[in-house]
């Protein structure tokens, strides 16, 4: 590619142009400069539709909006709050939990921001939690919970990667585990500090909040024991593809015809109503196939130009070890990850990574958790982690002010990301019990 295109490239890229306008004039003018069909570009849309995972997404991503546009939220919420305000702490650990769960099915971290941020900031300072504690603990809670099935940047790194959805929905529970136990003994540990108020348990409140908000738990359940089945009793009934379409006519179901937080149509235009959760969920999932389309099609130009052959021969000239490959790779990630949205960073930055990181050994499902892990941090990575812009806009603070409240929960998080990075047993372990 001449300099003169690169450097067009580059200024769309400055003035704000769409990331699929850049992916996709970088692949049609390197296969043009290669002296490559251009038609094989629309060739790798065609490998996309025939993919029989690529229906997870839309299917995937309509539940999650459906739990997003619905009341969802305060009912975990209550759930989360009769089960464990008595703890020291244990509205933070209910933040943690709600963010979580929400995040997993959303799989948008400013979603859970701004759904359950502006539901529980005010409980939290209410119940004598300090500012920045309960700033930096939202804002840091909203991207906890990609780790967890049947979360869709899981789903999305493994079509792209061509790894196993299957491994990676189980490999990431014990690590995403690790992450929640982290930040739950910090808020514990500040609650204690600061003398919180807590919620005395009632087992009336908490089995009447569980029956309110059974239908959400359930969901988690659905989904997986239709996929893996029941250990020791059944096997798995059906495909992770028709697992999402169970999921979410499930959850049409519920919120629309049970609930009834959803509407068939609505007047109003502040009442959500299934017509308009529909238009989200496929306007989000246009944009990523659209990337993932184009994506595709540079990824096959760069493999058939070796280039991560060439940039592994330059990283081999300086890293010999698998252990400081992992650090080089955790610093890159986190980079990546405060730059670009997880959906953008996958399509884009994995098939870039898989081969180098199969020379130093790593294992594929341990770098999908490693991979997701790292953006999963780098929402809440100064200066331009997404995360804190969303709180600061949510929030009315200036991003500074978010930089030092989310500070502690980085340290935090980081240090769950390097005892994960260098255990590849806590992702594989259950996978290997799975598989026996």
């Amino acid at each position: 590619m001449s300099a003169i295109a690169s450097l067009c490239i580059l200024a769309l890229a400055l003035f704000g142009a769409p990331l699929f306008v850049v992916i996709g004039a970088s692949g049609l003018l390197n296969f043009e400069a290669a002296g490559t069909p251009l038609p094989v570009m629309a060739g790798e849309h065609y490998k996309l539709a025939t993919n029989p995972h690529l229906i997870t997404i839309p299917l995937f991503t309509l539940a999650g909006f459906l739990m997003a546009e619905s009341r969802a939220a305060d009912r975990l919420v209550r759930v989360s709050r009769a089960l464990l305000g008595w703890l020291p702490g244990g509205l933070g650990i209910v933040v943690i939990a709600s963010c979580a769960f929400f995040t997993t099915f959303t799989g948008a971290s400013g979603v859970t921001i701004i759904a359950l941020g502006g539901l529980l900031y005010p409980v939290l300072l209410r119940e004598r939690y300090p500012e920045k504690f309960s700033l930096g603990l939202i804002t840091s809670s909203g991207s906890i919970g990609l780790l967890f099935p049947p979360s869709l940047p899981i789903i999305l790194y493994g079509i792209v990667s061509k790894t196993s959805i299957d491994e990676l929905f189980i490999a990431g529970i014990v690590p995403g585990m690790i992450f929640l136990a982290v930040l739950a003994a910090y808020s514990l540990y500040v609650g204690r500090k600061n003398k919180v108020n807590r919620t005395p348990f009632e087992l009336g409140e908490a089995l009447s909040s569980i029956w309110m908000a059974k239908w959400e738990l359930m969901v988690p359940v659905v989904v997986l024991v239709s996929i893996y089945g029941i250990p020791g009793l059944t096997e798995g009934l059906v495909t992770i593809a028709e697992a999402s379409a169970i999921c979410a006519i499930y959850l049409l179901v519920v919120q629309v015809f049970i609930s009834k937080d959803i509407k068939l149509w609505a007047s109003d235009p502040h009442t959500p109503d299934l017509f308009k959760v529909i238009r989200e969920s496929i306007v989000m999932v246009g944009a990523i196939l659209i990337i993932l389309g184009v994506a595709l099609g540079l990824t096959n130009y760069m493999v058939n130009e070796e280039i991560p052959m060439k940039i592994l021969a330059l990283i081999q000239d300086r890293i010999t070890s698998k252990f400081t490959f992992l650090i080089a790779l955790t610093i890159f990630l986190l980079i990546v990850g405060c730059l670009m949205d997880i959906f953008s960073a996958i399509i884009v930055v994995v098939p870039m990574i898989i081969p180098i990181a199969a020379v130093y050994g790593v294992h594929p499902v341990h770098l999908g958790i490693i991979f997701l892990a790292n953006l999963e941090i780098g929402y809440i990575t100064p200066p331009v982690g997404m995360n804190l812009f969303i709180s600061s806009l949510a929030f009315n603070k200036p991003v500074v002010q978010l930089y030092k409240m989310a500070l502690p929960f980085l340290l935090l998080m980081l240090t769950a990301l390097l005892i994960v990075t260098f255990n590849e047993g806590l992702s594989l372990w259950l996978v290997e019990r799975w598989a026996d």
